[in-house]
């Protein structure tokens, strides 16, 4: 058994007996209260999932494990010669909830690396897919072709115990995280840069082996190590993870429930926020004529568009109240190695200026950006300039949130889900006074 999964069956055997606790005597306990608003609104806001992996505080931001953002950027072992941490390290830290030691985040570094071999039957299936297929549709093609290689759905068929389910989603999630890298870069590469497709480097890690295959020098290495943690996870509500969840507790394997994942994560709605940020950013770059504006021009540009019935986007976030800190770990690096490039500039001024016109006017419970209003700046400096490509990193990094939660919630034996509907006409009796 590989120490990355012997620490796990340790873990799991502790909070096991938590789980079954809670439901045997506390199972009645009452939580929350629900409205009508919530139930029409798409369940905003009502507690009914769990997952130790990652709580969306309002006021600090995700914390992963119980820890800040700057917490796991400071404490996750980091790659010799790098600023950021391992993705390895991470995905250890969200399984485990432990930090790793060098020692761990070798011992699942060489676990990746010997599980990474994407079969060719999956290029085939992406290069026989039209070139303008976008590429989450490729994406997860690709992902949902490897089904065929889980090892959960084999083990079901022979009938294993119920208790043992979560070693093979673990098995599953690690064969398939070790090969989205080259498969995503295998996509890039095929569909913007003539189909000139560079092998792994079986040296590199997670985030290196990613960069090298993009053909991105440094310190792109550091940009994907940062974009994958931050990305990882946000509670199990997001559409994303909680399709993932959702998919998985019908005992789908982990290679239906990440395809599943991502066509959740393609949605405008979701996963093309910052997209749509960058674009806007290029709409205004180009209105101003590739100008620097001062902050009182940018406060001007601001108002009008305000005035005009139109949004700031990539400010405002349904839970925080504060700079989403995913933005903030990006600013930072952009402070460091790009604080003269234009569009980085366009977005140092919104930051200094578009809050506090928001809280004047009374339009937003969180004014701050969050983290669509910088990550797509980021990747078009470095030369990913295709805006479509932009969510497949965002799928990347939420594979890893997901596949973790996945894994245990399998190990904690969570039922497939069933929330009960109620008709309109029962709505409005309630809400009448009828019943």
């Amino acid at each position: 058994m590989s120490l990355l999964k012997e620490k796990l069956q340790e873990k799991i055997a502790i909070e096991r007996p938590r789980t079954e606790k809670l439901l045997k005597e506390y199972g009645n306990v009452k939580v929350d209260e629900v409205t009508i608003g919530q139930i029409i609104g798409g369940m905003r806001d009502i507690k009914s999932l769990v997952t130790d992996i990652s709580y969306l505080d309002p006021y600090e931001g995700i914390r992963f494990r119980g820890l800040t953002i700057p917490e796991v950027l400071e404490k996750l072992p980091k790659v010799p010669g790098a600023e950021m941490p391992y993705v390895e390290g991470f995905y250890y830290f969200l399984l485990t909830g432990d930090l790793p030691t060098e020692n761990e985040v070798n011992a699942i570094h060489e676990e990746f690396n010997s599980r990474k071999q994407v079969p060719d039957y999956v290029f085939k299936i992406i290069k026989s897919m039209p070139i303008d297929s976008h590429p989450m549709t490729m994406f997860a093609t690709a992902i949902m072709s490897m089904q065929k290689d889980s090892i959960f759905a084999k083990k079901y068929h022979e009938g294993v115990k119920k208790t043992d389910y979560w070693q093979y989603y673990f098995e599953d999630a690690l064969n398939l995280l070790a090969k989205l890298p080259e498969i995503a870069a295998f996509i890039y590469r095929l569909k913007y840069r003539n189909g000139d497709i560079i092998p792994p480097d079986p040296n590199l890690d997670f985030g290196g082996n990613f960069a090298h295959m993009m053909g991105i020098a440094k310190p792109y290495d550091d940009i994907s190590r940062l974009y994958f943690i931050l990305h990882s996870d946000h509670e199990s509500g997001n559409v994303s993870a909680h399709t993932g969840h959702l998919v998985a507790s019908a005992l789908s394997d982990m290679y239906y429930a990440i395809s599943a994942m991502l066509n959740g994560l393609a949605g405008p709605l979701h996963g093309l926020a910052n997209e749509e940020v960058l674009r806007w950013l290029h709409g205004v770059y180009a209105q101003l004529g590739g100008k620097i504006p001062t902050e009182e021009e940018m406060k001007k540009f601001v108002n009008d568009t305000l005035d005009a019935g139109k949004v700031i986007p990539g400010f405002g976030h349904a839970v925080l109240r504060k700079t989403d800190p995913r933005y903030m770990a990006q600013r930072e690096f952009c402070l460091k190695h790009l604080p003269d490039d234009p569009l980085f500039k366009y977005v140092d001024l919104l930051f200094k200026v578009v809050p506090d016109i928001l809280l004047a006017r009374g339009k937003a419970k969180n004014p701050w950006p969050n983290v669509d209003a910088q990550s797509g700046v980021i990747q078009w400096y470095y030369g990913v300039k295709e805006y479509d490509f932009y969510t497949v990193l965002f799928g990347i990094g939420r594979s890893l949130g997901v596949t973790a939660n996945i894994v245990w919630a399998r190990a904690l034996g969570y039922p497939i889900e069933r929330p009960k509907s109620l008709t309109t006409k029962m709505l409005e009796d309630i809400a009448f006074g009828k019943k």
